[in-house]
């Protein structure tokens, strides 16, 4: 018998893209059984989605935690928490993703697998973009920043176990926020000088977001990286900085 912990790391390494055979290396379980598990969840005795790290006796830090850094900046920045239905204790995690984005959304779908192995994520097609949503009875747990109105209307925390894992992933958590309320871009200067106009273009990141405290985490997480940032606006984190952009583009890059 294998315990909670094992099945866990089992079903979050194939989640997050690895074979059955090399899940089973590391884990040491039977590739028979990493596929039961994986295509029926149900058979297990201590089903991961039916459990939760943050429910647990113990109080677990979240694991993989890279993913969960990701999803956590794309939760602050374009998600919500809802129930489907009021009367039964289940909760959908809603990302919003542009139609322009393709890989944000396969990015997205492979994060919210890996932090809960074994729950279905699906993408539901609307007007300029698409709503990717995975339910748990779990995810008030794994994102206590849930709460009635909107974020920039009420305080935004990072609960201490969630801090270490934002602390140990900075680019991680920054390439989420940038990926859901961010964008980098291409900025084009005209300056007037003496034989006519000159341009000159340079890339630059924004960040755009109502919230002081999704700011302020958004920042930390920067300076944490060694990135040099400042407001361009009330509401909006720029880098511009060629040493900076550079730097970024280490962890986040572009969207695709």
């Amino acid at each position: 018998m294998y315990d909670q912990a094992t099945r866990l790391r089992a079903m979050s390494l194939i989640a997050s893209g690895q074979s059955f055979r090399d899940a089973s290396t590391v884990t040491g379980i039977s590739q028979r059984a990493l596929r039961d598990w994986w295509y029926n969840p149900e058979k297990l005795s201590l089903s991961s989605t039916r459990t939760c790290p943050r429910c647990a006796e113990a109080k677990a830090t979240v694991e993989p935690q890279r993913d969960y850094a990701y999803l956590l900046g794309l939760y602050l920045g374009d998600g919500c928490i809802s129930r489907p239905r009021p009367s039964k204790d289940v909760w959908a995690l809603r990302i919003m993703c542009a139609d322009a984005w393709p890989g944000l959304m396969a990015d997205c779908k492979k994060a919210m697998m890996a932090v809960r192995p074994g729950n279905s994520v699906c993408m539901i097609q609307k007007e300029g973009c698409v709503e990717v949503v995975s339910t748990s009875k779990h995810w008030p747990c794994l994102f206590p920043q849930h709460g009635p109105g909107r974020k920039h209307e009420r305080k935004i925390e990072l609960e201490p176990w969630q801090q270490e894992i934002v602390d140990s992933h900075p680019g991680d958590f920054a390439r989420g926020l940038l990926h859901s309320d961010g964008c980098r871009l291409i900025n084009r200067v005209r300056r007037p000088v003496k034989d006519g106009d000159r341009f000159y273009e340079y890339p630059r990141y924004l960040f755009v977001n109502r919230s002081a405290d999704i700011h302020r985490l958004c920042g930390e997480a920067l300076d944490r990286l060694g990135v040099a940032w400042r407001f361009s606006k009330p509401t909006t984190i720029s880098v511009a900085r060629r040493e900076a952009v550079a730097r970024l583009d280490e962890f986040v890059g572009p969207k695709y």
